[in-house]
């Protein structure tokens, strides 16, 4: 394998690595500052539906959480969420 090539496969891999990181930040900020508005809300029961939300989240491990998000669709309602596996990463 030459320089060359190592390389070519190296810049492959940086442009999906900048895509999922790209993509990462357009969801995860209006997400957060959503969650957030939520938290503060007045209403109690949306409150608490929201810090429960964040305490399950926040406790368990990324890998349960990425495992969900890519096979609990196929057992929950039959269908996969996507062939492309970037979709679960980004989600996650």
């Amino acid at each position: 394998m030459t320089l060359l090539t190592m390389i070519m496969k190296m810049s492959e891999g940086l442009g999906k690595t900048c895509a999922i990181f790209f993509l990462t930040i357009l969801f995860s900020l209006p997400l957060g500052m959503l969650i957030t508005l939520l938290r503060m809300s007045k209403n109690k029961v949306v409150s608490s539906v929201t810090r429960f939300v964040i305490a399950v989240l926040r406790g368990t491990p990324l890998m349960l959480q990425l495992l969900a998000v890519t096979y609990g669709p196929y057992y929950l309602f039959g269908t996969a969420v996507a062939k492309n596996k970037l979709i679960p990463v980004v989600i996650a």
